[in-house]
Formats: C-alpha cells, sequence, structure tokens
C-alpha cells in the first residue's frame, strides 16, 4: 500500500491539472482558443517530424554563409533545442566542424542559452498559473528541493543521461529556481556530457587533443562530487 501511495498522489495531480486546465480554457475567447491549438500544432509537429541538419547538410550550409557559420550555428542549436528533440546529432557536430575547444564553447553556451529561453519562456507563459498548484503533495517536496538549493539539484539531474534535456527546462520554469543559478547549474551539469560528444566528434576528424581528455576527466570527478552532495544533503538546508 505506501508503494502505491506515490503513484497516487502523481495521478491526482495530473488530474487536477487536467480539471483546471479545462475550466480555464473554457473561459477564453474563441480567438485565444485557436491561436493556442494552432500554436500547440505547430509545436508537436516540429517535435515529431522534424528532423535536426545532418553534417553533410552542415558542412554545405557552412559554404554558404561562411564566417558567419558559428554563428548561424549557434542559433540553430538554440533554436531546434527548444523543442524536445535529442541535441547530440548538434553536439557531436560541434566537434566534427569547428574541433574539440571551439566546439566546447559553441555546444555549451548555445546549451546554456537554450535552457534559459525555454525557463523564460514556459515560465511567462504558464508560471502564475501553475504556482498555486505546486502545493499538491506530488510534487511539493520537489519544489521544496528546487527552491532551498535549486542550483545544486538542477546541476546533479543535468549529469544523468537519461532525462531528457528540454523536458528538465520546462519542469524547472513550473519550480522557484532563479535564473542565474539555473544557468550557473546547467553550464555545469552539462559540461561532462558535453565535452564527452565533442570530444567524440573531433576524434573521428584525427587525433584527438589529449589535453581535453584531462579537462573530461576532472569534469567527471566534479560532477560525481554534486550527485554526491545533493544525495546527502537534508532538503531542509539553506541555499
Amino acid at each position: 500500500m505506501a508503494a502505491a501511495e506515490p503513484a497516487r498522489r502523481v495521478r491526482d495531480f495530473l488530474t487536477l491539472l487536467l480539471r483546471d486546465a479545462w475550466r480555464a480554457v473554457g473561459g477564453w475567447s474563441w480567438g485565444r482558443r485557436l491561436w493556442v491549438a494552432v500554436a500547440l500544432a505547430c509545436f508537436l509537429a516540429v517535435t515529431l517530424w522534424a528532423e535536426v541538419p545532418g553534417l553533410s547538410t552542415l558542412r554545405a550550409w557552412s559554404e554558404h554563409t561562411g564566417a558567419w557559420f558559428p554563428v548561424f550555428f549557434w542559433f540553430l542549436y538554440v533554436a531546434i533545442t527548444q523543442f524536445p528533440i535529442p541535441r547530440t546529432v548538434l553536439t557531436l557536430a560541434s566537434g566534427v566542424l569547428f574541433g574539440p575547444w571551439w566546439g566546447v564553447t559553441l555546444a555549451l553556451s548555445a546549451t546554456t542559452a537554450s535552457a534559459v529561453v525555454s525557463l523564460v519562456l514556459v515560465r511567462g507563459l504558464l508560471g502564475e498559473w501553475m504556482r498555486p498548484r505546486l502545493r499538491h503533495p506530488a510534487v511539493a517536496g520537489l519544489v521544496i528541493r528546487l527552491e532551498r538549493r535549486g542550483w545544486l539539484a538542477v546541476g546533479s539531474l543535468r549529469m544523468i543521461a537519461g532525462i531528457p534535456f528540454s523536458l528538465l527546462n520546462y519542469a524547472a520554469a513550473l519550480s522557484p529556481v532563479r535564473v542565474l543559478p539555473f544557468a550557473a547549474a546547467t553550464a555545469v551539469g552539462s559540461a561532462p556530457g558535453t565535452l564527452a560528444v565533442v570530444f567524440l566528434g573531433d576524434s573521428l576528424t584525427g587525433t584527438p587533443d589529449s589535453s581535453l581528455i584531462a579537462v573530461l576527466a576532472l569534469l567527471a570527478v566534479v560532477g560525481l562530487a554534486g550527485l554526491v552532495v545533493d544525495r546527502r544533503l537534508p532538503v531542509g538546508t539553506g541555499r
């Protein structure tokens, strides 16, 4: 029975959200309903059918844009990762196209910027509506955890490869975590995985940079230390 209690709370929370959302939509004008429906349809269409440009396509674009290609690539990275689409291909392409150091700089800065943009957009659209509903027992513990040491919680979650990048952005947007700590935690927490993928991309083009291996190892140690600290600190610990 005890094991079923968390599942029941989550089910009740989702039911509450759906019921309140249905009531909220019922009070909208038909114009607003149509606009939101179109926006959702576009979001789902991009998520389901849009394809991340392959290396051959990116190389062709680099020939057309010339010296501006790194800027173009950076904005493309930020735009694509607003959707729940894996960013691995773009991160790998960073290493292939720009080498280890420029690749890491572009991929990691674009990752951080993308997360902040998602946070601000989702929070602006849904933050006020969601805030009173975050007191529900199903999510109250997570909200308190993010509120009191949000940067450490976000950073440790970024270390877990199985947690989708964009979905964590959306969830954090509905929590009390502040923007600057969120950005810093995203940069630090995403660094080991980003470095590893960029390093892999660079290794496909020739001899890998040995100094990058040392940096990757150091960040991996820092990441593991962050996970251990986050697990051991009580939720009641202040920021």
